[in-house]
C-alpha cells in the first residue's frame, strides 16, 4: 500500500478507541504514513444509529477511493449504515466480530438493535467499497459465527475466521490484530 490512505476505525457498544487492538493499529498505520481517525461515540448512553452518524460525518467529512473503514462488533454496523449513502466508493472495508442482527444478550440488544432494525441495502453497500474483509471467530462469547458468515455472504465475499480469538479484543488477548494490519498493508 504505497499511496496515503485515510483511515477510520470505529468501536462498538461499550466501547473507546483506547482499547483493544486499536491504538496499535492507529500507531502501526501512522508509522506507515497514514492518516487515522478514531472517534468516539456515546455508548450506552447515547448510542443512537443518528448520534453515531453525526459524529462519523462530521470526524469524516469525505467517503472517497482513499478511505479505509475499520469496524469491531458494533462498529460494522455503522460503517455498512454509512455505505448505504456514500456518492463514491471507498477503498476498503474491514469488518470485525461483525453481526446485523439481536444477539440474545440483554446488555447489548436493546441499545444495538436500532442500528439494524431497518433491512440493510446490500447491493448500495457493495457498491460503495472495492474490498471487503470480514473476520469472526469461532468461539465469541458474544457473537455466533452465522452472524459472520451471514455478512460475508451478503458482501460475496470468504469470512476469515479466526481460531480461538473470542470476541477478537483485549480481553481475548488481542491488543494487536496482526492479521487485520497485514491485510490492510497488502492493498495495492
Amino acid at each position: 500500500m504505497k499511496k496515503t490512505l485515510r483511515v477510520v476505525i470505529v468501536h462498538g457498544a461499550y466501547g473507546s478507541p483506547e482499547e483493544n487492538w486499536f491504538p496499535w493499529l492507529k500507531e502501526q498505520l501512522e508509522s506507515d504514513g497514514h492518516q487515522v481517525i478514531v472517534p468516539r461515540f456515546p455508548t450506552p448512553e447515547g448510542q443512537k444509529p443518528k448520534v453515531w452518524l453525526d459524529i462519523l460525518n462530521k470526524e469524516v467529512p469525505t467517503f472517497d477511493e482513499n478511505l479505509i473503514m475499520v469496524g469491531h462488533s458494533l462498529g460494522p454496523a455503522l460503517i455498512l449504515r454509512k455505505l448505504e449513502n456514500v456518492e463514491k466508493p471507498i477503498r476498503a472495508t474491514f469488518l470485525v466480530s461483525v453481526f446485523v442482527g439481536a444477539l440474545g444478550l440483554p446488555d447489548f440488544d436493546p441499545i444495538n438493535i436500532p442500528f439494524f432494525a431497518l433491512p440493510f441495502n446490500w447491493a448500495k453497500i457493495r457498491k460503495n467499497s472495492s474490498e471487503f474483509y470480514v473476520y469472526n471467530s469461532d468461539n465469541d462469547p458474544y457473537v455466533p459465527l452465522e452472524q459472520g458468515e451471514r455478512v460475508a455472504e451478503k458482501l460475496g465475499v470468504k469470512l476469515n475466521v479466526i481460531k480461538g480469538g473470542g470476541h477478537i479484543n483485549a480481553s481475548a488477548g488481542y491488543t494487536k490484530f496482526e492479521r487485520l494490519l497485514t491485510d490492510i498493508r497488502s492493498l495495492k
